[in-house]
């Protein structure tokens, strides 16, 4: 009986322990340029200015079978933003705007998963809920995320592709300078590719 009862231990460990690792850990493929972080603003509701954040790193775990239990985090260097206009960088980056002398990081981490569906294409929907950490404020954040595919590269490594949109208020985070309430909202799309830990 003690005997069964170990053996039954021990194989319930086992399958316990099976189903905990089969989450990933992945590394976000930004050295290859295979990650992006772009936004959309309004110019005074007369145009929309689009730009993207060159330096960023991150990391997330992963596993189709249970995209709930799946955890992602993102590093933002703000200094690193780009609209194409030198000039209108540099502004950006000052105190006016993202003050990057005195907030240099931006960071997001996850808190909740939560599975929504398909869409039109079939693909996995998920809202990803977490702590956005921008120009000195910490407020939550749903991003609206689609599972793009998983598999093998040429290269011998494995990789997962994720697309993402949400959409912040400036307002919400410190002062900046006033652009009136059509250049309040910041639109944001991420699209990034990981590399499987070996």
């Amino acid at each position: 009986m003690l005997k069964k009862t170990l053996a039954a231990l021990a194989l319930g460990t086992a399958l316990l322990s099976a189903g905990q690792a089969m989450a990933a850990d992945y590394t976000i493929d930004k050295e290859q340029q295979h990650a992006f972080i772009n936004f959309k603003i309004s110019h005074l509701g007369y145009s929309f200015i689009y730009g993207t954040f060159k330096d960023w790193s991150g990391t997330f775990s992963f596993d189709a079978a249970k995209p709930e239990d799946s955890k992602i985090s993102i590093d933002l260097k703000t200094a690193s933003v780009f609209t194409n206009h030198a000039e209108r960088d540099k502004h950006i980056s000052s105190k006016d705007f993202l003050d990057v002398a005195t907030y240099p990081d931006a960071k997001f981490v996850s808190t909740k998963v939560v599975t929504t569906g398909k869409n039109a294409d079939g693909k996995v929907t998920a809202d990803v809920t977490g702590d956005l950490t921008f120009h000195g404020v910490t407020k939550p954040v749903v991003v609206k995320t689609v599972f793009l595919g998983e598999g093998k590269d040429p290269w011998g490594g494995y990789r997962a592709g994720f697309e993402g949109t949400t959409s912040i208020k400036r307002s919400d985070f410190g002062k900046m300078m006033d652009l009136g309430p059509q250049s309040d909202t910041l639109d944001l799309d991420i699209s990034f590719e990981g590399v499987k830990a070996k």
